[in-house]
């Protein structure tokens, strides 16, 4: 920019080649003072780097008291409930307080659960990820199961995980590492068994 001590008289000087006493109110003073403005303006001004502008990828929406029914043939499936919901550009979801997920059998009654305390929903293969403290439930089995990581894949019904799992029955206890269940955990394998307690109760 100009100097501070560039008048605008010297600057009248050095464009018309004569020094002149100026008028403020006069119409040559306030278009030369406009060109002063606008050269400043320009010469102070930053090329803005496009390439150095982040990109927001955080969520779009947030939604509280989330409860999300899947139902088939008039009767509900599946009912997923979480405290927040974050929902983001792509269609992915978050669920940083937590998330439940209610299975029902064929009568409609609660058959399993699943609890976790943050869950993630990636809407492009339809698989949710619970992650921390990892609970399944199957209540007419009685059986249990702890891991610190499960996905569950919505469309091929199934739950599974390669982390370190824990499962309870009512006679044993087995531990392993990896394992693969049906969504409702009727049926289950582990892909390797670390140990087995008979009779615990």
């Amino acid at each position: 920019m100009f100097s501070n001590s560039l008048s605008i008289r010297y600057l009248h000087y050095q464009i018309f080649g004569k020094l002149t006493t100026i008028n403020p109110s006069s119409t040559g003073f306030k278009c030369l003072l406009f060109a002063v403005v606008a050269i400043g303006s320009f010469s102070c001004r930053e090329d803005v780097d496009k390439t150095q502008l982040a990109t927001y990828e955080g969520p779009y929406r947030t939604s509280y008291e989330v409860e999300l029914l899947h139902s088939d043939s008039a009767i509900v499936r599946t009912k997923l409930m979480a405290d927040t919901q974050l929902e983001f550009k792509n269609g992915d979801a978050e669920f940083p307080d937590g998330i439940v997920i209610h299975f029902y059998d064929k009568e409609g009654e609660l058959s399993t659960t699943i609890r976790a305390d943050r869950g993630y929903m990636e809407r492009k293969t339809n698989i949710y990820r619970g992650e921390g403290d990892v609970q399944v439930h199957n209540i007419e089995k009685e059986q249990k199961l702890n891991s610190e990581e499960l996905f569950w894949d919505k469309n091929k019904k199934k739950i599974y995980t390669d982390k370190f799992v824990t499962v309870e029955e009512p006679d044993r206890i087995i531990k392993g590492t990896g394992m693969e269940a049906d969504e409702g955990f009727n049926e289950y394998k582990f892909t390797k068994v670390t140990g087995v307690i008979n009779n615990v109760l």
